[in-house]
């Protein structure tokens, strides 16, 4: 019992002393806070890639400018940038800079156009070979991917759809698919591949367009998306088909107002 009692005791006293020892030790001092990672770009850089972002935007490089017309363009942007005032007045000069700037953008869309034309040639002269495709008179050519069942849309009907479309090298410039909501239209409203093409397949059915410009947004493009004279493929699922609502009878013009009864003599 003495034994017992003496271990107890000795094992107190030693849990006391380490308890006043780590007292009487003082608390670590906190962590020093990291120092902030150096930048990874200078700052010429990075007003050169500001300049390069800028550039681009207003389609330098697109137009065609020649070196020194670009160094023109160079020589205005310093005199804004140091607050300088325009060197002409705008309103005279105005007029000479739109007339040049829209012969630049016909220049630029009248080579891009050939460019496509030449592209398409050579795409619609692949399709020809592959297996069930079919070509129309018109210039589509289509591919059904999936039977539908049941009725076939007529012009004047809405459909229902799933789509996404692409131009010939691959880049997606539309999606219902992506957005995660089907598209509602009248058949009729829209491009005329898609009148034509959708008429191909039965509710439930998946096709895949191949659209010549002629046949979607013409020569000029809808830019900066629909390139000039672009090509468009696009793959559909026909999800429904809905009659569409008669317009809305326009409201009858409002009676002419009386004319004021003359005054008494």
């Amino acid at each position: 019992m003495k034994l017992t009692s003496s271990l107890k005791a000795a094992v107190l006293a030693f849990a006391t002393a380490a308890v006043l020892s780590a007292a009487d030790v003082p608390a670590a001092a906190p962590a020093a806070a990291p120092a902030p990672a150096a930048p990874k770009f200078t700052e010429p850089q990075l007003l050169e890639t500001f300049g390069w972002f800028v550039g681009r935007r207003i389609g330098i490089s697109e137009l065609g400018f020649t070196p020194d017309q670009t160094a023109a363009i160079i020589k205005g942007i310093q005199e804004s940038a140091a607050g300088k005032e325009s060197p002409f007045k705008i309103d005279e000069v105005g007029p000479e800079l739109d007339k040049f700037m829209q012969a630049k953008q016909q220049e630029y869309t009248a080579k891009l156009r050939t460019k496509n034309e030449a592209e398409n040639a050579k795409f619609f002269a692949t399709l020809k070979d592959k297996k069930g495709i079919i070509a129309l008179p018109s210039g589509l050519y289509y591919e059904i991917v999936q039977e539908g069942k049941g009725a076939f849309p007529k012009p004047t009907d809405t459909v229902k759809v799933h789509y996404t479309g692409t131009l010939v090298n691959g880049t997606k410039f539309d999606s219902s698919v992506d957005r995660g909501e089907p598209a509602e239209f009248p058949l009729n409203g829209v491009i005329p591949g898609w009148t034509e093409g959708l008429q191909k397949i039965a509710k439930g059915g998946k096709i895949k367009l191949y659209v010549p410009y002629q046949l979607a947004y013409g020569e000029e493009g809808r830019p900066p998306t629909i390139p000039p004279a672009a090509t468009l493929l696009f793959d559909v699922e026909l999800l429904d088909i809905k009659d569409t609502p008669p317009p809305a009878p326009e409201a009858a013009p409002a009676p002419a107002e009386a004319p004021a009864a003359p005054a008494a003599k």
